[in-house]
């Protein structure tokens, strides 16, 4: 990857100057925002490759911006976060991480650290973008060719069960509504019909379609894609 655009929520400026210009200096384009309302003005501009976010900020705190999120568009799901903060107990670890943060560092601390984590994070994420096979059981989806298979079996997918594996393929482990099913669509998709559709894929994903372990439903969130690998 290069030159990733990560995106710096900080309210402390002098901070923020500094993490700009070093993480610049090591080949990263960087946006700053001083406060959550400014990071979504920029978030509804730029697609960031990672967000690192200060959590004890006026407002809005950094667990709440997380969670947000999370929850919100589509495009920003899955999107690596890095929480910063003078809070190191393990509680707060915790809640940051439940938040759906990626990672968590504690102030102060070495740039250098951060850098590692930094390229860590993207490392991984890189590295599933180009396996692109997921491994549920004995059936796998391989990402890139859209093909699924039972061992070296092929398993027929018609058009819409085929579009519908690859969104939740591309946000495995996000759960998502019919609403964000039906957006990411290439195409005509009717929401009425999702909830079929759902229970074919899972006759040809699931050991048992009727307690399903990868295609699951939170209840209030929606569907869920959850694989081995």
């Amino acid at each position: 990857m290069t030159n990733p655009h990560i995106l710096l929520v900080d309210d402390d400026e002098r901070l923020r100057e500094l993490l700009c210009k070093f993480l610049m200096e090591n080949n990263f384009f960087v946006s700053a925002a001083s406060e959550a309302s400014e990071a979504r003005q920029l978030m509804d501009i730029f697609l960031f490759d990672l967000i690192l976010l200060d959590v004890m900020m006026p407002g809005e705190d950094g667990f709440s911006l997380t969670n947000s999120i999370r929850a919100g568009p589509i495009a920003y799901r899955d999107v690596p976060i890095l929480l910063l903060t003078a809070m190191g107990e393990t509680e707060d670890r915790v809640t940051g991480l439940s938040c759906g943060a990626d990672d968590y560092l504690a102030k102060p601390f070495d740039p250098r650290e951060l850098l590692l984590r930094i390229q860590a994070i993207l490392r991984r994420r890189q590295t599933t973008r180009d396996t692109g096979v997921l491994s549920m059981g004995e059936v796998h989806y391989d990402l890139h060719a859209n093909r699924l298979t039972r061992g070296t079996t092929p398993i027929p997918l018609t058009t819409v069960e085929s579009n519908l594996l690859k969104i939740f393929s591309q946000y495995r482990g996000k759960p998502l509504m019919r609403e964000d099913l039906v957006s990411a669509y290439e195409g005509e998709l009717n929401p009425r019909t999702v909830d079929v559709q759902i229970t074919r894929l899972r006759r040809k994903i699931e050991g048992d379609p009727k307690i399903p372990r990868y295609l699951q439903t939170i209840r209030g969130k929606g569907y869920v894609l959850i694989p081995d690998s």
